[in-house]
Formats: structure tokens, sequence, C-alpha cells
């Protein structure tokens, strides 16, 4: 590695610094983020025979530009915005920010911290970009259909007394609108904007249909084994591969579970011992864990019992509900590893290959009793198919 040429990047712009390997300042600047300024972004950089950017952000604000420079060869780290800050204050002694500055920390994050979990390098999966956008639609359809409901339920209070069921499909509101025919113009206006809405809830829920469907078989294709587990339906498995990508990347499940924010945080002082709930993390990966959660306290599951077993030992429920999300995030992770294990032997072999064991034991492990903290849960992860949570004894 020769030069390091940081990025701090935004949409329409991006700032570089160019070091060596003393952390010496060799260029910087300013490029567009357009065809002709990535053009020029490129060949300030190929200046540089031997060279590796660091890009911030390359899960948000910095995708965009990041997977161009895969596209075109370029190796390319991803540095978290909060490693970036960190040596941002280090290197300056303040937290002053400015796009030049950040663009000095991120090379400087990438010089001095290459061994570092988080500095990862970015490999675009086609499969997984494909599987990222079709989950991102069908996380706008379920936002655009809960605001169809909430508009629908306003018109429904105001034709009927009492309004209709909290939880209304379009099938029943075209019903219950077939029973009423209003006679003045504000309800017969009122009524015509409800059936508007009740097609519109229809499209949607045809939209809906039909993206789990792709997003069940691209799952299926990956070789993915999530959906197996009670609480995991297609949009969630998309969601955790797509975010997730190389499961490799955590060392370990507790990892993991800080990445995904189901790790709370020690808060403990003297001789009291307490944590509290993380809201740091992949929100969005959090939510389909609560949601797998959810799934689990509807049903007579494993989870559920490990949430009876901890109220019925003085446990609150808000904190046996993030004990057993902590848990899952464990089945979770063992499930992902073993199944990227499976597909990795699988591209290793070849056709015809023999695949070794892929049970889930092998790669969780038993851990001492640790309590609710970041440190590992007790019990591993069972690799019995709908078996997502140990037995409580």
């Amino acid at each position: 590695m020769g030069v390091i040429i940081g990025m701090d990047p935004h949409k329409r712009s991006a700032t570089i610094e160019v070091i060596d390997q003393s952390g010496r300042r060799l260029a910087v600047g300013r490029f567009g983020t357009d065809k002709a300024g990535y053009t020029d972004l490129l060949a300030a950089g190929r200046r540089h025979p031997e060279r590796v950017w660091a890009v911030e952000g390359c899960n948000g604000i910095g995708k965009h530009i990041a997977h161009r420079l895969v596209h075109d060869g370029e190796v390319v780290l991803d540095v978290p915005p909060k490693l970036s800050a960190q040596v941002r204050v280090f290197a300056t002694g303040n937290g002053r920010k400015t796009d030049p500055v950040d663009a000095r920390s991120v090379a400087l994050a990438a010089l001095y911290a290459p061994a570092d979990p988080g500095l990862r390098r970015v490999v675009v999966d086609d499969d997984l970009v494909v599987m990222g956008l079709l989950v991102d639609r069908r996380d706008e359809l379920g936002r655009g259909r809960t605001q169809t409901i909430n508009r629908l339920h306003r018109l429904l209070l105001e034709l009927f007394p009492g309004g209709a069921n909290r939880f209304l499909s379009a099938p029943q509101a075209r019903a219950l609108l077939a029973t009423t025919k209003p006679r003045d113009l504000v309800g017969k206006t009122r009524r015509r904007l409800a059936v508007e809405l009740v097609n519109e809830l229809e499209a949607i829920d045809r939209r809906i249909k039909t993206a789990e469907k792709d997003l069940a078989a691209l799952v299926t294709e990956r070789g993915s084994t999530l959906m197996e587990l009670t609480g995991i339906g297609p949009t969630g498995a998309a969601r955790l591969l797509a975010d997730v990508g190389d499961i490799h990347r955590f060392r370990d499940k507790d990892r993991f579970a800080s990445w995904n924010g189901t790790a709370p945080l020690d808060a403990s002082s003297g001789a009291q011992q307490r944590h509290r709930l993380s809201r740091a993390g992949n929100r969005r990966i959090n939510r389909t864990l609560h949601i797998m959660a959810v799934v689990q306290l509807r049903n007579p599951t494993p989870g559920r019992e490990f949430y009876d077993a901890r109220k019925a030992g003085g446990t609150p429920s808000m904190m046996a509900m993030r004990t057993l999300k902590r848990r899952l995030s464990n089945v979770v992770y063992a499930r992902m590893l073993a199944d990227q294990n499976r597909r990795d032997h699988a591209s290793a072999t070849g056709p015809g290959g023999q695949l070794g064991n892929d049970s889930d034991s092998s790669a969780t492990g038993s851990q001492p009793n640790t309590g609710s903290s970041d440190k590992p849960l007790p019990g591993p992860a069972t690799s019995k198919r709908r078996t997502l949570v140990p037995a409580v004894s």
C-alpha cells in the first residue's frame, strides 16, 4: 500500500486528501460527484500507482461513490464515521469539523487502524445490492400502506359511528362502504374518497405480495435458511442479508449484537450494577430482531418460554424483552455464519463437493452465565428447525 486517499463524501461533492505511510499530506482536492467530477477524482487518485481509497460511511452517504470506485477496479476501505470522529478529535485537539479536516481524519484512521474490524474492504455483490433495493421498496410500500389505512380510518369514522375495526383490510373496508349510501353532498364526497383509498390499498397490497414473492425467491436462491426461523419472513431475511453483507466481518456474536444495538450498555457505578438500553447500532436490523421477538411472544415458542421464565424470576417486562432480543441476535448470527460457511465451502469444492457439518453449535459454543450485559449470554443457538431459543431449565 503506497498512499491512502481519505475521502469525505457528500451527495454532490467529495473532498479527498492523499497521505503517505508517514501521514504526510501529498495532495488535497474537492471534486463533484457528477460524471465530469468523478472522472477528475479518479484521475487524481490514479496519479499514485499504489493506492487505497478510504471512504467514510460506505453504507450511508458514501455508498454511491464507493461502489463506483469498486466497479472501476479500485480498492476501497469503509471507515466508520465514529472512528474518523475519534481520530479527528485526537489529531486536532478539538471537534472542529470541515471537509478537509474530515478527509484527513478518514485517511489517518485507515493508516493507523488497518486491523480494526470496522475497516473492511468494500465488495459490491450485485445480488445483495438488488436485494437491498427491493427490501427498501418493500419498506416504502409498508409505510405507504400505513398512511393509506390511517386516512381511510379517518373517513370511515365520519361515515360510521365508532369507525371501523383497528386491523382493517381492503375487502373489509369495501364491504363496509357497500352498506352506506349517503344522500348529502358531504357524505357522498367522503364515501367517494374512501372508495378511492380502498382502491389504492388494494393496489399497494398487490405490490407488497409481489415484492415479498421476489424477496423470498432471492433469499432462497442465496442459500439462506433465515426464513426457517420463527419471526423472520422474506423481508426480514432480505434486510439481514443486504445490510450485514459478509457475516465474517464480525469477530463473534458479541460484535454482531453491538452492531445491531441489542447489546445493552454498562451503566454501573460503584457497587450499583446496572445496564441500560442501547439506542446505537443499525436500527433497521434492530427492528427486524424486534419483530422476530414479538412473533416469538405471540406463539408457543422457546422464545415465549424464555420470556416467561425471566418474568417469573422477577425481571421487568422491558428488560425481559431486551434480553430476548439479545438472545435472538445470537441465533441469527449463528444461522448466518453457518449459511455463509456452507456457501463458501460449496464454492470452494465446486459441484459434487462434500459439504461439512452445518450445525450452529460449532459457530457459537457454550458460554458462562454472564447476565444481561455486552458479554455473551448463556446458551448456544440450536440448529433444529424453528427452535430459536434454548429451553430454560
